[in-house]
């Protein structure tokens, strides 16, 4: 049956923020399912394919940093962690393992709503259907199919992360800033995810197979930012 709108997945143990968030999501054409136990929001995962998970950090039997690692295996799933805690360090861990967004609590579920509609538009904007794939030695990036491989293998890139290597492949061998891409990957918190542009350069870095002292691919410029240094196929 074709979905009539989006749905969410919420994975935390507090039953009354559940009813909360379901009450007032489907007042903005948003179906929000609720699992209160870990585990059970795995099984819904793979049921339902949620078009966006809210993950809760602090849990029984599993923690949120398991259930992110766990559904990255899974699939590439735009992910909103919640913390009651406010460090900064969790935030970036979330973000290393592939969080698309962090909220803490206690929040607004006028906010978490901006946000989740947020990283949903990002997760589904698409470049003309006509658009040409960007080719390189090795690498072709299809931004309208939201698909990227490397010598003939398809990469395993978070909505995020390939959002990055678009920008960055299509920057035409321009060094960009830090806060550049900050501002084109919008939507974060500043504070947090400007300390993690590194960590998700590093991470693409990973999956690209670069070399930092001989990139292939991606050039860290210090002091200033990252330039892509692959010469386009024609």
């Amino acid at each position: 049956m074709m979905r009539t709108m989006p749905d969410v997945l919420l994975i935390d143990d507090d039953r009354r923020l559940g009813e909360l968030l379901q009450e007032y999501f489907a007042r903005f054409e948003l179906q929000l399912t609720h699992a209160q136990h870990p585990r059970d929001g795995l099984r819904l995962f793979s049921r339902e394919q949620p078009d966006l998970v809210i993950l809760d950090l602090m849990m029984p039997e599993m923690d949120g940093f398991e259930v992110c690692r766990e559904l990255r295996k899974l699939g590439e799933v735009p992910i909103i962690m919640l913390t009651a805690r406010g460090d900064v360090m969790d935030r970036i861990v979330g973000l290393e393992l592939g969080a698309d967004d962090y909220m803490p609590k206690p929040f607004e579920p006028r906010e978490l709503l901006a946000r989740v509609k947020n990283v949903l538009r990002r997760a589904r904007a698409a470049p003309p259907a006509n658009a040409p794939p960007l080719r390189f030695a090795g690498l072709s990036i299809d931004a309208a199919g939201h698909t990227a491989s490397l010598d003939g293998e398809p990469l395993d890139l978070t909505t995020m992360e390939f959002e990055l290597l678009v920008l960055l492949a299509s920057s035409g061998r321009r060094t960009l800033h830090r806060d550049e891409i900050l501002n084109h990957l919008r939507g974060l918190d500043a504070a947090v995810f400007s300390r993690s542009v590194d960590i998700m350069v590093s991470r693409l870095r990973q999956k690209l197979g670069d070399d930092v002292k001989q990139p292939r691919f991606i050039k860290t410029i210090r002091g200033k930012g990252y330039r892509f240094i692959a010469e386009a196929l024609t």
